[in-house]
C-alpha cells in the first residue's frame, strides 16, 4: 500500500517470524522474468522466488510456500495497483482503456527509454539504484514521468488515435509509420 503517512511495508510474518522482503525494483523485475520462464516448472519457480524475495529457504511444504508467495505478491508487489489498476504478467501497469487489451509499454522492451527518461526527469541512474530503489517507488516515478520524456513520447505514439475524415490521409500515414517503428514485439 502506498501511503505517504507511513513507511513502505517490507516485512512479512510467516508463522510468527518476520522476514524482510527484497522489494528493490530490479529484484521484482527479475522475479517477473522468473515467473514468465516457461522452461522452469512451477515448483522450482516458487522455491527460487521465495529465496529471491526473502533471502532464505523456508522449510515448508510447497503448497504453503505457494500461498506465502501469493500473499507477498498481493500485499507488497501488486498492492493497491491490484485493486485500482490491472497489471500484466510482466508487471506492467495496464491502462484502464486500451484497445485489444495490450499494455502500451513493456518495462523490459522499453528499458532504454525508461532509463533515459529517469535520467532526464529525475537525474536518477537506475543502474546505480539497483538493490536500493523500491519497486513501488519505481512505479510511482514511472507513472509520474513528464510528457516530454522519450518514454512518454513513445507511449503516446503507440496509443495515438488515427485522425479520420477528409484530408487526413498523410497524417494517418505518418502516425502509422511512427506506430510501426515503436510497436512492441510479441
Amino acid at each position: 500500500m502506498f501511503n505517504l503517512a507511513y513507511s513502505l511495508e517490507k516485512t512479512v510474518d510467516i508463522d510468527g517470524t518476520l522476514y524482510e522482503v527484497d522489494m528493490s525494483y530490479d529484484n521484482i523485475l527479475r522475479l517477473y522474468e522468473l515467473l514468465n520462464d516457461e522452461e522452469i516448472d512451477d515448483r522450482t519457480q516458487v522455491e527460487i522466488a521465495l529465496v529471491m524475495l526473502l533471502g532464505v529457504e523456508l522449510d515448508l511444504n510447497i503448497q504453503v510456500k505457494s500461498d506465502i508467495l501469493r500473499e507477498i505478491y498481493n500485499q507488497l508487489i501488486a498492492g493497491d495497483r491490484q485493486m485500482e489498476q490491472a497489471i500484466d504478467i510482466q508487471g506492467n501497469p495496464m491502462p484502464e482503456v486500451v484497445k485489444g487489451n495490450n499494455p502500451p509499454y513493456s518495462i523490459k522492451q522499453d528499458a532504454e527509454y525508461i532509463y533515459a527518461s529517469f535520467m532526464q526527469d529525475y537525474q536518477i541512474d537506475l543502474f546505480e539504484q539497483q538493490g536500493k530503489l523500491d519497486w513501488r517507488k519505481f512505479l510511482a516515478l514511472l507513472d509520474g514521468l513528464k510528457g516530454d520524456t522519450r518514454f512518454k513520447e513513445v507511449v503516446n505514439i503507440r496509443t495515438m488515435e488515427l485522425p479520420s475524415g477528409k484530408g487526413s490521409a498523410k497524417q494517418r500515414e505518418k502516425i502509422n509509420k511512427a506506430k510501426k517503428a515503436y510497436q512492441l514485439k510479441g
